[in-house]
């Protein structure tokens, strides 16, 4: 066989490539059919949709999150600014008895001003994201500690002069944060986001520029406009899931968005491989949130304590992270 013939030769199979692109599919199916086997309730209709639900805010955080890794920035406020955005709507109801169109677009502004906050300190300090949304996180997150007086926000509750809070969280509100609305949101978010990111130019862009910034820049891509957009697509969705929240339980926990970072970040690398993409996208992060929710979720039905889940939530990120970074370099 000469060199040309050699060239036009199929390459022959690769195991880790396959892995690679299939593996986060595969543990989905084989984690149903164990999980399936192991517990009676599994595979029912209404588990599949507590999944669902359960994964939903999650989803919509993590989303975001990826849209400001496709820039090659990295958004650890999206937990805070969940936090900040379920104290406000759930506020606004009970202090101040608005309605919900008032206390989602308030919510939402002040969450859009955190995203241009980050990406101002991003882009004008050239500091690299993660540091500077790791000092941010803390910031907003003691903001909404600060906002609440580090107290859950609830119908009925005392207020600091002793009256019991008057204002009444709209039972219409709490749709939003059952099914099938909870999923219709979850799956909104993800098809906009895969849409754009997959299908427009201002997509392209954004990927162009996560890849190579001086090389977007010298093709004329206003690098830092794209930045800062990212910024604020991240804060807007991360407003949206702490409102989703926020319907979900009708209150404001203290901290509420905080453990859903680590869930976050877990699902938006973990997609990085999915069907081979090698970069973030919001099909694979909604696959890693499919992942970390039926773990939980067979996990609890098979009794393991809840003070374990981190360790295997951890374990799955650590072998996301060290096969995308694999094969990077290879």
């Amino acid at each position: 066989m000469n060199a040309a013939e050699a060239n036009r030769s199929p390459k022959g199979f690769n195991f880790f490539d396959f892995l690679y692109k299939y593996g986060t599919l595969i543990t989905i199916l084989l984690l149903v059919v164990v999980f399936g086997t192991m517990t009676d309730n599994f595979l029912n209709g209404a588990n599949i949709i507590n999944i669902l639900r359960s994964i939903a805010i999650v989803t919509i955080i993590a989303t975001g999150l990826t849209v400001s890794l496709s820039v090659g920035g990295f958004d650890l406020s999206v937990g805070s600014t969940a936090s900040v955005a379920n104290a406000l709507v759930i506020s606004m109801f009970v202090w101040h008895g608005q309605s919900i169109g008032v206390g989602i677009a308030v919510s939402i502004a002040f969450c859009l001003v955190i995203g241009l906050i980050n990406a101002f300190l991003v882009i004008n300090f050239k500091i690299q994201d993660m540091l500077m949304t790791l000092a941010t996180m803390f910031i907003f997150q003691g903001v909404a500690l600060t906002y609440t007086r580090g107290a859950t926000i609830s119908q009925n509750m005392i207020m600091p002069n002793g009256d019991f809070a008057t204002g009444v969280i709209p039972d219409s509100f709490g749709k939003l944060g059952e099914v099938p609305w909870i999923i219709i949101i979850m799956l909104l978010v993800v098809a906009v986001v895969h849409l754009f990111l997959t299908y427009t130019k201002h997509g392209r862009y954004m990927y162009m520029i996560g890849g190579n910034p001086e090389a977007a820049k010298l093709s004329g891509i206003a690098v830092g406009k794209y930045r800062l957009i990212a910024y604020l697509v991240s804060a807007l969705f991360a407003a949206i899931g702490g409102i989703v929240l926020g319907a979900r339980v009708m209150n404001a926990e203290v901290n509420a968005g905080g453990p859903y970072l680590m869930d976050a970040v877990a699902a938006a690398f973990i997609g990085y491989s999915v069907l081979g993409a090698g970069k973030p996208n919001a099909f694979g992060t909604f696959a890693g949130a499919v992942l970390i929710g039926i773990l939980s979720n067979g996990l609890i039905m098979l009794s393991v304590p809840y003070y374990a889940m981190d360790i295997v939530k951890g374990s799955v990120l650590a072998l996301a992270l060290a096969i995308t970074y694999y094969k990077r370099k290879h």
